[in-house]
């Protein structure tokens, strides 16, 4: 222990959601029900820590049903979503399949495809190759034009009259969404909207954690992974709203604590993938270097949960 004496703000709510809780249990409860191994088409959730987890407990993960050398095995879909032309090749395969999509996400799915059967030209906010945009683009025949930033809204080659509706990947950040909104409203005269905001609930509130924390930190601290983008959306929320520095932390078995200097304010939150023991790992890293200050602010606790499909519950 040394003298050095620092300040640990912590965001809340961090850690799992909802989503992310069901697709973890989904996989465990397949293991329970049917024995090893499970396939997982993708990682399950972005994040090392749960995919290693749970290849030890019986996971297979692989990123195609090709790969399946036992077709008598099940196999489960990611949390992100997967194009309808996934779940038809596992039937014609006839390979027993369970989906874990986000609730959340099957909305924005729907909404697509009552988008489609209006005629309507779609518009996608969200980034290229990320599992989700993939899995939304996949679910009509009709073609999706996506936005990653403002300046694409002006390069769509759609009629500014022309009535078009768009929707929104769930993880992205609300700052970043609410300006493209802003540039399509300005582009098209007629735009229908999602009927509910697509950001999903969990995103939303880890934002706006860290946006009323962010201003009192040094050197921000978001335990996720490089590969979700819920974890460098939040990365990127702390340094706008004040953060001297922000830091996606995947891992402390490299953490360098040279950049903790005596007298820091840190801040540390957990994104929507990254369980809590990474948070609380991390903590205890830093109790054996420095003389802590924990300070958290009250906040209501998230009480949204979502159920697994009854057929895949193991018989207790």
């Amino acid at each position: 222990m040394t003298s050095h004496q620092i300040n640990i703000h912590l965001a809340g709510p961090r850690g799992f959601c909802a989503g992310v809780d069901r697709a973890i249990l989904m996989v465990e409860e397949a293991i329970k029900k049917f024995g090893e191994p499970i396939y997982v088409r993708h990682e399950i959730v972005h994040n090392k820590y749960v995919v290693e987890d749970l290849k030890n407990k019986g996971a297979v993960f692989i990123d195609e049903l090709s790969e399946i050398t036992d077709s008598s095995r099940p196999v489960i879909f990611s949390a992100h979503g997967v194009p309808k032309s996934v779940p038809q090749n596992a039937s014609k395969l006839n390979i027993q399949f369970f989906d874990a999509t986000c609730p959340l996400v099957s909305k924005i799915h729907r909404e697509v495809e009552n988008f489609e059967r209006l005629n309507l030209p779609i518009i996608l906010i969200g980034h290229k190759n990320h599992p989700e945009v993939i899995g939304t683009m996949g679910q009509i025949k009709s073609k999706i034009y996506l936005v990653e930033k403002e300046n694409d809204v002006s390069l769509l080659p759609l009629d500014s009259n022309q009535e078009i509706a768009y929707v929104t990947q769930t993880t992205l950040s609300l700052d970043d969404t609410s300006s493209i909104i802003k540039a399509i409203k300005t582009k098209f005269a007629n735009v229908i909207e999602p009927r509910k905001n697509d950001i999903c609930y969990a995103t939303t509130n880890r934002q706006n954690a860290v946006k009323k924390i962010a201003s009192l930190c040094d050197i921000f601290f978001v335990i996720g992974a490089k590969n979700s983008s819920n974890s460098i959306r939040l990365v990127e929320v702390a340094k706008q709203y004040g953060a001297k520095q922000s830091i996606l932390l995947e891992s402390i078995e490299n953490f360098d604590k040279k950049i903790i200097k005596q007298n820091s304010n840190i801040g540390i939150t957990a994104s929507a993938s990254a369980p809590e023991i990474l948070l609380q790992n991390f903590i205890k890293l830093l109790k054996k270097n420095y003389n802590i200050n924990i300070f958290e602010e009250e906040y209501t606790p998230e009480d949204v949960a979502f159920k697994i499909p009854q057929n895949i519950r193991a018989i207790s």
